[in-house]
This record gives C-alpha cells, structure tokens and sequence, in this order.
C-alpha cells in the first residue's frame, strides 16, 4: 500500500502530503518544548504569587500557557498529521503567545524608568505602559483574528491567504512596536549615562542609582526583547514567503527562530526576576546639573 510519507534520509524530518505543515511536527521536539514552557509558567505562577507581582500572570504566564497550548497541537499534529484541529490549534496559539510577554518587558521598563529618573524619558512610566501595551493589545488583537481566519479556512477549502495576510499585519505592527520602543529605551540609557534630561523646566534633576541588580535587569531586559524582536522578524519572513513557501514548510526554522527564542526570553524573566532585581524603593538623588 503506498504511503504519502517519505524520508530523504535517516535525520531528515518526515515529508507528508497530507499534512497543513508539509512535514511532520517531530515529537521529541514538540515533547522538550511541552515540558520546558510548562515548568517557567509554573515558575513564572510561583514567582508572581511569592513576590507579589500579580501583573506578570495575564503577561508571562498567559504567554508560557498559550505555547504549551500550541506545542501540545503539534505533538498531536505529529500522531495525527492530516487533522485539521491541532494545526489550527498551534497556529493561533504560537501566533499570538509572544505578545502578553512583551507586555511584561513595557512594565518593566516604566519601572526602571521610575528608578532612574523620569526627566531622561520622553515620556512618563505611565504612558510609556498605557501606549506601548495598547499597541500590544492591537497587535494581539489582529494577529488571534487573522490566526482565526486561516485556521478555518484551511479546513472548509477557502484560500487561507487572507487570515495571514491579517496575520502578517499584525505581526507587521509588533514588530513596529518592539522597534519603537527598542529606541526609546536605547535614547533613555544614553541620555541617563550621559546626564543629558529631556527636560530642564528646574535647575533641579532627580536621578537614581544605576545599581547591579538595575544593570542586571536591564541587561536581562535587552535579552529578552531582542529574542521577541528575532522572532518577529522571523515571523514576518515566514507569512511574507506564503502557506507553501519554503520556509513555513522547514520545521527547523520554526523550532529555532520561534520556539526557541521564546524559550530564552521567557527563561530570561524566570532567572532575572523582576520581583528579586527590582525589589526595595528607588534610590534618588538631585542634582543641579543632571
């Protein structure tokens, strides 16, 4: 009886004509995946409840939650290559997981913002969350509809190019964000070092210490961002090539230039906590020449 799976060679992954991926999802990938994200939202719930930080459940949890949802699609995927649910399953959950964490890196650095001084910033903490989280929510918005409207389309034989054409702006637009943001934080940190504020309405400037545990949950913070920022880039290539292009259909790409890196920005936040790095009160000092 012919078979539709073939394999070019004994480490080659398993092509399949029936499948919505145009391969097989490898099951010790998807399993290293499953257990990996389940243990840092644990941690991650652990964590939050322990340093009280209950805002970092809706944002890294939510996050590590929906990758487990979407690696458990494709385990499922690998036992049941042709079936339409786990596909859709994976790709509006992998589409969308990224962006809750993202939010947890703006709140994050409103806070050091708060830290060091606001008179660097060209905008306050509160405005920098409130801005760059509500272009999240948009951004998450589109990406889980457009995510929506190719998973069903696949299966009820419509064309799924117009869900990730939607997808692709949203993805687009984090993108956007991450940059944006990326430069604002990058104007921030030289315009602190370099004792230059935005603002000199007073003679008077206050300034926070730049401590380690601040150096370490910034430095953790660059980390973090530039993985969602590798991703993102990866992602846009990917919807950009098409359902059939040849980088959508090569399963590696996708284990390391998505799940991987959303690994290391997740594992990031769990080993430079901000409950542990950003504890205690700021410590302040005014100077009349900034």
């Amino acid at each position: 009886m012919p078979s539709n799976t073939t394999v070019s060679s004994p480490s080659a992954v398993p092509q399949h004509e029936g499948s919505p991926y145009s391969y097989v999802p490898t099951l010790y990938v998807a399993i290293v995946f499953i257990v990996l994200f389940s243990i840092s939202t644990l941690a991650q719930a652990a964590q939050s409840i322990y340093y009280r930080m209950k805002w970092l459940i809706p944002t890294a949890c939510f996050c590590g939650a929906l990758e487990v949802a979407g690696w458990l699609g494709r385990l499922w995927s690998h036992f049941s290559p042709d079936l339409d649910s786990p596909f859709q399953l994976q790709i509006c959950a992998t589409i969308i997981a990224p962006t809750p964490l993202l939010a947890a890196n703006f709140v994050i650095f409103g806070t050091i913002i708060q830290r060091l001084g606001t008179s660097y910033s060209r905008l306050s903490p509160k405005w920098y969350t409130i801005l760059f989280c509500t272009c999240d929510v948009v951004s998450l918005v589109v990406q889980g509809f457009g995510g929506g409207l190719a998973a069903t389309a696949i299966p009820n034989g419509r064309d799924p190019r117009v869900g990730g054409n939607v997808m692709l702006g949203g993805i687009v637009f984090q993108l956007l964000t991450i940059t944006v943001y990326s430069l604002c934080a990058t104007e921030f940190f030289i315009r602190y070092f370099k004792k230059r504020p935005v603002r000199l309405d007073t003679g008077d400037v206050t300034r926070g210490t730049f401590d380690r545990y601040l150096k370490y949950m910034s430095l953790a913070l660059a980390f973090n961002t530039t993985c969602l920022f590798i991703r993102a880039v990866y992602r846009t290539i990917e919807l950009s090539d098409g359902w059939t292009g040849r980088i959508i259909s090569t399963q590696v790409y996708f284990n390391v230039l998505d799940g991987a890196m959303i690994i290391l920005a997740i594992y990031t936040l769990n080993f430079a906590h901000p409950g542990v790095l950003l504890a205690g009160k700021p410590l302040l000092k005014s100077s009349s020449n900034a």
